[in-house]
C-alpha cells in the first residue's frame, strides 16, 4: 500500500543512498538530472506521499569517524572535511569508535536516528556487522588511509607512502649515511608496511643490506619513537641517523638522543613523517616526509558528497603525492 512505502524502499530500489532519495523528496538541487528522474519515476511508481513542507528534514551531516582522536594528524584531517562539509552546508559530526564493540553499537544507534549524508571512517578496519549494516542502511562509505584492502565498493583516499619513505631514507643516504634506523608504526596498517617497504626498497638500490636490529617497532606515537630510538642508540654499532614513520615517534628520538648527551643533528639525523604543524616549531626544525593530511580530509568529504547525490567516482583509489621537506634535523655523518 502506498503508505507503507518508505525512503529506504525507493532508496534501494533506485541504488542510492537513503540522503540522496531524501534530497529529491525535498526539492533539493544538489542531485544528478539522471538520479533525480529515476528517483522521481519510482516515487510516482509507488505512490510516496510527500510530506508537507513544513514537516520536511533539514540539510544533513557526514559522519567522520576514527579509532582514536589523541593525535595531532586527526585535528588536519578534521580540518579538511570541515572545509568541504561548511562549504556545502553540510554539518559534520566526528566519532572515535576506539576499536571497541560496544562504541560501534553506540555509533550505529546514533547513525540511525539523524540525517546523515555518508561516512568517512579513517584508518579503520571495517569489520563485516558494520560493513552490513552500512549496506542495509545504503549509506556512501568512504576511507581515508585504510588499515587494510577497503570493500571493493568502498572509494579509498591514501598517499604516496612508499614513494615518502623511499624519498626520505635516499635523502639520508645522500648525505652519507649508512647505518640508518627505522622506526615504524602499526604493523597492520597499510600504511605502516608501505613506508617500511619504502625503506627497505632505497637501502637495497643503495646496494646495502637491511639489518633487522636497525628496524623497531613502533605505534606513531612519542613514547613508542623515545622507547625504539633508546634502543637503537643502545646497539653496538648505533645509526647514525633514525627515519621514523610518523614525526611524533621522530619527536620522541630527539628525546632519545638528547638524554644520552647528543645532539640532533650534530651525532644522529632524525627524520620524519607526516609534516605535523609541530614539526616547523621543534628545535631543530624537522626534516620530515608531507602528508597532505587535510587535503585527503578535503578529497574524502568531496567523494562522499558526490556519492550521497548519486553520483560516480572515477577511481576507487587515490593516493595523493607526498613530498620531503628538508628543514635542519639531518647532516651528514659525525666524523
Amino acid at each position: 500500500m502506498p503508505d507503507k512505502v518508505t525512503i529506504a524502499t525507493i532508496a534501494r530500489l533506485a541504488g542510492v543512498s537513503v540522503p540522496t532519495v531524501s534530497r529529491v523528496v525535498n526539492g533539493r538541487s544538489d542531485v544528478s538530472p539522471q538520479t533525480r528522474e529515476r528517483v522521481e519515476q519510482l516515487l510516482a511508481r509507488h505512490g510516496y506521499r510527500r510530506r508537507p513542507p513544513s514537516m520536511r528534514a533539514s540539510s544533513g551531516l557526514i559522519d567522520l569517524v576514527f579509532n582514536d582522536l589523541d593525535s595531532p594528524w586527526a585535528v588536519e584531517i578534521i580540518r579538511g572535511v570541515e572545509d568541504v562539509a561548511h562549504a556545502a552546508g553540510v554539518g559534520t559530526v566526528v566519532s572515535a569508535i576506539h576499536r571497541r564493540t560496544s562504541s560501534a553499537r553506540q555509533w550505529l544507534h546514533n547513525l540511525r536516528v539523524r540525517s546523515t549524508e555518508g561516512v568517512i571512517f579513517v584508518t579503520s578496519a571495517l569489520e563485516a556487522p558494520l560493513q552490513a549494516e552500512l549496506s542495509r542502511l545504503n549509506l556512501p562509505v568512504v576511507i581515508v588511509d585504510p588499515a587494510g584492502m577497503p570493500p571493493q565498493e568502498a572509494p579509498a583516499i591514501g598517499a604516496t607512502n612508499w614513494v615518502g619513505s623511499l624519498r626520505a631514507t635516499e635523502y639520508l643516504l645522500g648525505l652519507g649515511h649508512r647505518r640508518i634506523g627505522f622506526i615504524g608504526g602499526p604493523a597492520h596498517l597499510m600504511c605502516s608496511r608501505a613506508r617500511l617497504d619504502g625503506y627497505r626498497a632505497a637501502l637495497e638500490a643503495a646496494g646495502l643490506s637491511v639489518h633487522d636490529e636497525l628496524i623497531r617497532p613502533g605505534n606513531f606515537y612519542h613514547e613508542a619513537g623515545f622507547t625504539a630510538g633508546d634502543r637503537l642508540l643502545s646497539l653496538p654499532d648505533p645509526p647514525t641517523a633514525i627515519f621514523a614513520a610518523s614525526d611524533q615517534m621522530a619527536l620522541g628520538a630527539y628525546e632519545a638522543v638528547r638524554r644520552r648527551g647528543l645532539r640532533v643533528p650534530d651525532d644522529v639525523s632524525v627524520v620524519g613523517f607526516d609534516d605535523l604543524p609541530e614539526a616547523r616549531w621543534c628545535s631543530p626544525p624537522l626534516t620530515t616526509v608531507r602528508q597532505p593530511l587535510a587535503e585527503m580530509g578535503m578529497l574524502a568529504a568531496r567523494t562522499v558528497l558526490r556519492l550521497a547525490r548519486g553520483e560516480r567516482t572515477e577511481s576507487r583509489r587515490v593516493e595523493l603525492t607526498t613530498e620531503l621537506v628538508v628543514r635542519d634535523s639531518a647532516a651528514r655523518p659525525a666524523g
